[in-house]
């Protein structure tokens, strides 16, 4: 009756004291993981608040403080989960002297395939430092071993991935040992550049007049002037052929809106010529919109 009462005996006593302290640890750990996924969450959107709703336009420090607010959660989120495990383990009665022999050869072993993650988080750590790029900039990635270039806004940055939106909608995540070069086309101010086709019978000097006309308008009108920091100037010709040449215009734009400051030219642009008895070939070209 003793023998089989007494292993009843040991596990109601482990169950109130070390069983109960690993539920106690379970539950606080769900508990501080969910208060600091909460305050992360608070102090991102206030960050939000702060910089305005839009997330290209906002100032580098803004993007640089919710940056940092998102590799702070998760570093707080690693070393939570990591001291539970060893709590747990401990109370549970396991020996952690025991796993120092074989954790030492595993590591040297994990060592040589952990190569690209230290890799990873080493380069994320001077992406951070060094305030590169950061959370609602407007980038393009040339990745290593890939021809094709990566363009989006940045949604995440952690200490070992970037995770960027393409205008398609695209969710790209790129581990950051792997980014080889970053042009930040939404750093400080970005330039939109629109090369215009005129017919070589055309006098330059009108086509001049007309394309400064369209960039005063263009700064004048409430919805672009607060795009643009300057009114839009015309470079000259740019290139001659056989049976035109191209005029090009630049405009200084607020970071990463450039795109909208040339779509919106270039709709000015092919009304105002013909008005002017301009005829534009079928073609307008754009050139690489660029940023500071």
């Amino acid at each position: 009756m003793v023998t089989a009462t007494a292993p009843l005996t040991d596990v109601s006593h482990w169950a109130r004291g070390s069983g109960l302290e690993i539920v106690l640890i379970v539950i606080g750990t769900v508990l501080l993981t969910r208060l600091a996924t909460w305050i992360g969450a608070r102090v991102t959107r206030r960050i939000d608040v702060s910089a305005g709703g839009d997330s290209l336009v906002r100032t580098e420090a803004a993007k640089h403080r919710h940056t940092l607010t998102q590799v702070v959660l998760w570093t707080v989120l690693v070393v939570v989960y990591c001291l539970a495990a060893v709590l747990v383990l401990k109370r549970a009665g396991v020996p952690l002297s025991g796993f120092v022999a074989p954790a030492t050869v595993v590591g040297v072993a994990l060592g040589f395939g952990a190569q690209r993650i230290v890799q990873d988080v080493l380069a994320g750590f001077f992406v951070i430092t060094e305030r590169q790029y950061g959370f609602g900039d407007l980038v393009r990635f040339a990745v290593q071993g890939s021809s094709a270039e990566i363009t989006g806004t940045v949604e995440e940055l952690t200490l070992r991935i970037t995770r960027v939106r393409t205008s398609n909608g695209e969710v790209v995540i790129t581990p950051n040992g792997q980014i080889v070069q970053v042009i930040n086309l939404s750093r400080d101010w970005a330039r939109a550049v629109v090369d215009v086709p005129v017919p070589a019978t055309a006098d330059v000097n009108v086509v001049s007049d007309v394309l400064s006309q369209v960039g005063s308008e263009a700064f004048s009108d409430d919805e672009l002037h607060g795009l643009l920091l300057d009114p839009p100037t015309v470079m000259g010709v740019e290139s001659i052929s056989i049976d035109e040449f191209q005029v090009r215009m630049v405009a200084r734009t607020q970071p990463g809106k450039q795109f909208e400051v040339g779509r919106a030219l270039r709709v000015r642009i092919s009304r105002a010529l013909p008005r002017a008895g301009i005829i534009v070939p079928a073609h307008l070209d754009t050139a690489e919109p660029t940023s500071s």
